[in-house]
């Protein structure tokens, strides 16, 4: 009955505040002996539920207990492990430990999905219930979302998002499987809510996933790889798990696929096998820390030189949260071409933007500007030529069968102040754009280009963002692209990429860009025939 009436709410398993507990002396030195070591009290006294055997003690493996370690010891820690490695229980279990033996102290499990999140706390309250009395503490809330200890320490799961801490004053922040994050979820949370978590002296942050794609978890990783971040580096490889051999390998891709295995267990960032640039090489795409970043979205990877050519392809919206305004500035002085500075804003006025273009601009040599027509770019284009007389904007003519043709506004036909983005402006730009980055004859530097790219993929005979990405910024390069092609560029950059391109490599991209449809029609190597049969000249 006492045992009862000295328990949380009617449960034997749990403490209730206020209960007077009365230590051994040995009790005392293993409390002292748990305090000080997390290793040693998830050994002695954490029990986990094993499929097979049901409620078992915690072995830890040597790399968990090397993991425990680098988290005890540091404030930022990123982990990339494989599936089912025992990384989340391992986590857990030493949050247990750091709000049972450390007053108040906020700690907030966060996961890609609530369940998840929640999930993850039960495996906590499981643990905790089956501590002896003597080590709990008595227990204020107890809840599917959060708990509360006697010590001041609470625990709060939850999604990851930014309103899930916003306003709160955590001591630790948990994300469990960051990669799984939807990318506009973890981008806002690092942006608005993380300066705020990690402002405290004594902040920590773990961030624990398994790979997926080229995402913000990748970034961070790469970055603290490089040491161009706070963040302590753990990898683990899954032949480091007990019980996985070279028999277990080929089982598991027995039952996967290569590509699966590749990902989940060998922990690779490998993207879509239907992106527009291969795979391999996206793996591959070198990004820089900006010079300088603005509050409005402009990054800045290399200052304008003197006697260098620019050239601006612009891409516009309608400002109102969804698609991007934005723009890639490209130093075409030489080739490899390389992206010197980049804007992606999506909450600006498409009256402001004229102004921003025109400013870089300016800045940049008096860059040449190409501004994609669809939508509001027509606004855009003239407002930048009319309105802030700027001159180089780049002018296009209709010319039969060749289309859009980019000229100094002098051509025959009708003329307009920049490109409309039509299925063979797009075919022809994404072909050229292929080659130049698999061929290193454009340096991205931008790391939100390299997450467009890999969700770049082939949807009926074209290519676009997949669902629930952008492509503002890769289209702009497109445009580029395009742009190389064209007899003008040459004029406004003096330099000749055609030649290489299509005498080069044409056969090669020819045999990869399948989605296009194109053919070898036998008449040059400038001459091509798309799916619905029309053949095309570069000129």
């Amino acid at each position: 009955m006492k045992q009862i009436e000295n328990s949380y709410l009617g449960n034997p398993n749990l403490k209730a505040s206020n209960v007077k507990v009365e230590f051994t002396k040995e009790q005392v030195e293993e409390y002292v002996k748990c305090s000080k070591d997390p290793i040693y009290f998830m050994k002695n006294y954490i029990q986990i539920v094993s499929l097979d055997k049901g409620l078992v003690p915690f072995e830890l493996y040597d790399f968990q207990e090397k993991m425990v370690e680098k988290i005890h010891e540091n404030r930022f820690v990123i982990s990339k492990l494989p599936r089912q490695s025992g990384k989340s229980t391992t986590v857990v279990s030493y949050i247990l430990h750091y709000v049972l033996f450390n007053n108040n102290k906020n700690v907030a499990i966060l996961a890609n999905k609530l369940a998840t999140a929640r999930e993850l706390l039960s495996r906590l309250k499981l643990a905790y219930e089956n501590l002896p009395k003597w080590l709990q503490q008595g227990i204020v809330e107890w809840n599917k979302g959060n708990i509360a200890l006697e010590n001041g320490s609470k625990i709060l799961a939850s999604a990851t998002s930014s309103s899930a801490v916003r306003g709160g004053s955590f001591n630790m922040i948990f994300l469990d499987e960051f990669a799984y994050v939807p990318h506009n979820v973890a981008e806002e949370f690092f942006s608005s809510v993380y300066p705020t978590i990690t402002s405290g002296q004594d902040t920590k942050v773990l961030i624990v996933s398994t790979p997926k794609g080229l995402n913000l978890f990748y970034k961070l990783w790469v970055d603290a790889e490089e040491k161009r971040n706070s963040y302590v580096p753990i990898e683990v490889h899954w032949s480091d798990i007990p019980g996985r051999d070279e028999k277990w390998k080929k089982e598991t891709i027995r039952n996967t696929s290569p590509e699966q295995f590749r990902t989940e267990f060998e922990c690779e960032f490998i993207g879509s096998t239907k992106t527009l640039v291969n795979a391999s090489k996206l793996k591959t795409l070198a990004y820089t820390t900006p010079l300088k970043k603005t509050e409005d979205g402009f990054s800045v990877y290399e200052e304008p030189q003197k006697d260098h050519s620019y050239a601006i392809c612009v891409d516009t919206s309608r400002g109102t949260g969804a698609d991007y305004h934005a723009f890639t500035v490209i130093d075409t002085t030489q080739v490899p071409y390389k992206v010197c500075a980049t804007f992606r804003n999506n909450e600006i006025s498409p009256m402001v933007y004229p102004s921003i273009v025109y400013r870089i601009g300016t800045d940049y040599n008096d860059a040449s500007i190409l501004v994609e027509l669809n939508d509001i770019g027509t606004q855009v284009a003239d407002i930048l030529y009319e309105e802030y007389e700027y001159e180089n904007i780049m002018m296009t003519s209709q010319r039969g069968r060749a289309g859009q043709v980019m000229d100094g506004g002098f051509g025959t036909g009708q003329t307009q102040k920049g490109v409309r983005t039509t299925s063979t402006v797009k075919k022809i730009g994404c072909s050229i754009l292929k080659g130049l980055i698999e061929e290193e004859k454009l340096l991205i530097n931008d790391f939100n280009i390299i997450q467009e790219l890999v969700s770049f993929v082939s949807k009926k005979n074209s290519f676009e963002a997949d669902e629930g990405h952008h492509d503002d910024l890769v289209m702009c390069l497109v445009l580029f692209s395009w742009m190389t092609t064209q007899a003008y560029f040459k004029e406004i950059s003096d330099i000749d990429i055609r030649q290489t391109l299509y005498e080069e490599q044409i056969k090669k991209m020819e045999q990869e860009m399948t989605p296009f449809g194109i053919i070898d029609t036998g008449l040059d190597n400038k001459t091509f025939r798309d799916n619905e049969g029309t053949t095309w000249t570069v000129v």
